[in-house]
C-alpha cells in the first residue's frame, strides 16, 4: 500500500477484545485513520478515532453509511458459542452471522471501492488438535468440526469468490487462542482459580499449544493491510512460541505472584472424568496439542511477533487484578 494521504480503515467488532487492540494499533500509524464500527459510542478509543454506528451483522445488514470513504476493512466481528443452544440452533445462528453477515459486508465493501478486506478467521478451520510434534500450516486441508469453525470456513470460501469476481483483495488470518488484557472466558476463569490458590489436576499434561497475544494479532493485522503485495496463502497467527498447559499455568501464576498448585493427574483419568461429566470439549483444550506454523506468515509479510508471550501474560494478569479491585 502506498500514497501520501491517510487511508481510512474500518474495523468491525471495534469494541470487542481483538477489535480494540486493532483500533489502538492503527491509531499509532501516521498514514492511517482508524474508523470504528460500533453499536454505541465508545469513550475510551484513541481521540482521533472516527466512530460509526454499525448494523447487526447479518445477511441483510446495510453497511452503506459505515463504509463511506473507507479504503480498507479489518473484519473482527463474529458470533461465538453460546450456552444452551441446540446443535441446529448454533449452526443456523453462526452461518447467519459469521458466513452470511461477513459476505454481506464484504460484497458491499467491494462495491464501495474498498481495496483490501482482512478477515479474522480461526485456526479451528484447520481442526481441533495436532500431534505434539506437528503443526497446522496454510496448505493443510481444512477440517472444521463445530458450527463456529464451519461458518468461518464457509465465509473464507465466499470471500475468495467475491475477491475473484470484484477485484477486491481478500486476506484471511487464522489465529489460535487469543489472550491478553481484557480476556474473558476460560482464561479469565483460570486466573480466578490461580488467584484463589485452587489446586489444578494438570501437572502431568505433556502437550504443546500455540497462542497469540491480542497485541501480536493486532500487529499482524496491521502488517496484512499495509503490505504492498497481498499474500496468496492464509496467514497463520501466533506468538512463535508454543507452551504446554502446565507451562502456561506456571507463567500465569508467576505473573500474578501466586503459586501454581499443579497436581500430576494422568491425562487418561482426566479424559475419562471429562467424558462422564459432559465436558469432553473443554478438557480437550487443556489436554490436546494444537500447534500453528507461522513461518510462512513471517516470510510473506516480513513480520515477526513484536511482543513476547510473557509480556502478553503480564498484561493479562495486570488487567485481571484491576478488574477485581
Amino acid at each position: 500500500m502506498s500514497g501520501s494521504s491517510a487511508h481510512r480503515v474500518l474495523v468491525t467488532g471495534a469494541s470487542g477484545f481483538v477489535g480494540r487492540a486493532v483500533i489502538a494499533r492503527i491509531a499509532e500509524v501516521e498514514h492511517l485513520q482508524a474508523v470504528a464500527a460500533v453499536r454505541k459510542p465508545v469513550p475510551t478509543f484513541p481521540v482521533d478515532t472516527d466512530q460509526r454506528l454499525a448494523p447487526h451483522l447479518g445477511p441483510t445488514a446495510d453497511w452503506t453509511t459505515a463504509l463511506h470513504g473507507i479504503d480498507l476493512v479489518v473484519h473482527c466481528a463474529a458470533r461465538v458459542h453460546r450456552l444452551g443452544e441446540t446443535a441446529a440452533e448454533a449452526e443456523e445462528a453462526h452461518r447467519q452471522v459469521n458466513r452470511d453477515g461477513t459476505l454481506a459486508i464484504a460484497l458491499q465493501a467491494a462495491r464501495a471501492g474498498v481495496s483490501r478486506f482482512l478477515f479474522i478467521s480461526t485456526i479451528k478451520v484447520n481442526g481441533e488438535r495436532t500431534e505434539k510434534d506437528a503443526a497446522f500450516g496454510p496448505d493443510d486441508a481444512p477440517r472444521p468440526l463445530d458450527p463456529y469453525a464451519v461458518s468461518k470456513w464457509e465465509a473464507e470460501q465466499g470471500l475468495r469468490e467475491i475477491a475473484a469476481r470484484t477485484g477486491m483483495q481478500a486476506v484471511v488470518v487464522r489465529p489460535p487462542l487469543v489472550y491478553g488484557a481484557g480476556v474473558r472466558g476460560n482464561l479469565d476463569a483460570m486466573m480466578g482459580w490461580i488467584a484463589r490458590g485452587i489446586p489444578l489436576p494438570l501437572g502431568a499434561i505433556d502437550n504443546r499449544r500455540s497462542l497469540v497475544s491480542r497485541d501480536n494479532l493486532a500487529d499482524l493485522a496491521l502488517a496484512a493491510i499495509t503490505c504492498r503485495q497481498v499474500p496468496d496463502k492464509v496467514l497463520m497467527a501466533g506468538d512463535g512460541h508454543d507452551v504446554s498447559t502446565p507451562e502456561l499455568l506456571r507463567r500465569v501464576a508467576a505473573a500474578m505472584d501466586r503459586p501454581a498448585r499443579l497436581v500430576p493427574v494422568p491425562a487418561p483419568l482426566l479424559r475419562a472424568a471429562a467424558m462422564m461429566t459432559g465436558r469432553r470439549a473443554a478438557a480437550a483444550r487443556l489436554l490436546d496439542s494444537l500447534r500453528v506454523d507461522i513461518s510462512q506468515t513471517c516470510s510473506e509479510l516480513d513480520w515477526r511477533p513484536p511482543h513476547s508471550t510473557d509480556a502478553g501474560i503480564a498484561a493479562m494478569a495486570n488487567d485481571f487484578f484491576e478488574r477485581k479491585r
